[in-house]
């Protein structure tokens, strides 16, 4: 399975724990009752949140300025932070946009469900990735046939 950044992890941990400690989804109750899609909306919320907080100091150090290290090297290396820093931000920009889908999802009544099989993804699944839009079983098939393509 695709492996997920450890900034990424750090913001959603950081939205978990912002959350409510009243409740927390569990496999006991309903599948996608009222209080776990509000669980899931209020975390995907708190998720993009967080994502727009980290970058605000990027762009902050990004209107401060040019890199000005006199010494090549230092310059090097502040360009290569830059580089990873901008795309870390990419990689962002376009988890917004997933979670973006999530909540939509919720608001359609989609949430929960796995868009190839049907089958209900989990509520542990969607705890570790609240934007998970397959099951475990899916998502590895659909991975083998991803890489069965890009191999031939």
């Amino acid at each position: 399975m695709a492996s997920v950044p450890r900034g990424d992890i750090d913001i959603l941990a950081k939205a978990k724990r912002a959350l409510p400690s009243d409740y927390a989804p569990s496999e006991d109750e309903t599948y996608m009752s009222d209080a776990q899609m509000n669980y899931f909306r209020v975390l995907l919320l708190e998720w993009k949140k967080s994502i727009l907080e980290a970058s605000v100091g990027t762009l902050q150090s990004l209107q401060d300025g040019p890199i000005r290290e006199p010494d090549l090297n230092d310059r090097a290396s502040s360009e290569t932070d830059w580089g990873i820093e901008l795309r870390t931000r990419d990689r962002q920009r376009k988890l917004i946009a997933k979670i973006d889908s999530a909540l939509r999802r919720i608001d359609e009544g989609e949430y929960g469900w796995c868009e190839v099989t049907g089958d209900p993804i989990g509520i542990n699944r969607l705890i570790a990735r609240p934007i998970a839009t397959m099951t475990v079983e899916a998502q590895q098939a659909h991975e083998r046939r991803e890489k069965i393509s890009r191999d031939d």
